[in-house]
């Protein structure tokens, strides 16, 4: 009885070790994560978000397969936001300016006219600064910031020039809904309209708004250079979009694979970064092809209407991290 006991235990144990099953559990299914954004899948944030999925399953050895969801197809902005807090989305795009609502600090990064150019933001982008406001981030949501990725100039597209702040007196401009996006237009005199980015185009085609401000990439994806006939190079905000890891998501990778992701999201936000400033370069040049106006603006006059915000009212950071990251770079 004893030998036909051990035969069965021995035959049981080669059954399993065959199908890949020890005796301590089920060899790790792979699990499949959700990457939301509201891109168009002809922009740069798609692409690598895509390369970035297919990174972490190699990397991974398949234990993790991501879903990438482009234009808004699980929600707008604010939609996946709250997803990402609810567990229901694994990984994000969002501007700072939302990221901001959830922890004032982070929104600073959002400002307009916070940076002086592109190297300023690079600088913020590398420094500790961003490293302890990501840090106070995530001690308030949860969720984890793990990159930057530059995200352009955003500049005003309208149907007559903008030069000077009083151009844009009483503009029904359409602006993102997060309340960082309305200090420019406010300060500048303009009524600033929320409205949703994949409801853009056709507000603008039927005259809901006069104008609207975005990266020229962004510009060109949502083919707003169609119902816009000026391009005005406000430069007003040198604009960020934060990947952001679900906390829920995040506390179950183990050590070896929270570096995994890290290192994958960071590499895709540097790419993501590269191709911006690529296309910024290029673009001019093709928007004026298509027949639209390239307005070369002087940017102070707008600039010296909107710094007395970056303290003011709507400011949800403390003078001493603005002075911090005024200061790098210098």
């Amino acid at each position: 009885m004893k030998s036909q006991r051990h035969l069965k235990t021995s035959l049981l144990s080669a059954a399993l070790i065959a199908a890949g099953i020890g005796f301590t559990g089920a060899v790790q299914a792979t699990e499949t994560l959700r990457f939301a954004h509201v891109y168009e899948t002809s922009e740069p944030f798609h692409r690598w978000a895509e390369w970035a999925a297919g990174e972490i399953e190699e990397r991974t050895e398949g234990r993790y397969r991501i879903s990438v969801h482009p234009a808004s197809s699980l929600g707008n902005e604010q939609d996946i936001n709250e997803a990402l807090g609810l567990g229901t989305v694994d990984i994000i795009y969002t501007g700072a300016q939302f990221a901001g609502r959830y922890y004032g600090p982070m929104g600073i990064a959002g400002a307009p006219y916070m940076f002086r150019d592109f190297d300023h933001w690079q600088a913020y982008a590398e420094s500790n600064l961003f490293q302890e406001i990501a840090e106070g981030f995530q001690d308030a949501t949860g969720n984890v910031p793990i990159a930057l990725n530059y995200y352009g100039e955003r500049h005003v597209t309208s149907n007559e020039p903008i030069n000077v702040p009083e151009d844009m007196q009483r503009l029904r401009i359409r602006v993102p809904g997060a309340p960082l996006y309305m200090m420019f237009p406010r300060a500048a005199g303009a009524n600033p309209t929320p409205i949703a980015f994949d409801e853009t185009y056709l507000a603008l085609q039927q005259g809901v708004v006069d104008a609207q401000e975005n990266p020229l990439p962004a510009i060109r994806a949502m083919a707003f250079h169609e119902v816009q006939d000026v391009i005005n190079l406000t430069g007003h905000v040198t604009d960020s979009l934060i990947t952001i890891v679900s906390g829920t998501r995040w506390n179950q990778l183990s050590e070896e694979d929270q570096e995994i992701f890290r290192e994958v999201l960071q590499e895709a936000a540097q790419n993501n970064t590269a191709d911006i400033l690529q296309a910024e370069a290029e673009l001019a040049a093709w928007f004026e092809e298509q027949g639209n106006t390239i307005n070369e603006v002087d940017r102070e006059p707008f600039r010296d209407v909107t710094v007395p915000y970056h303290l003011g009212d709507d400011a949800d950071w403390d003078e001493e991290t603005y002075d911090r990251l005024q200061a790098l770079g210098q």
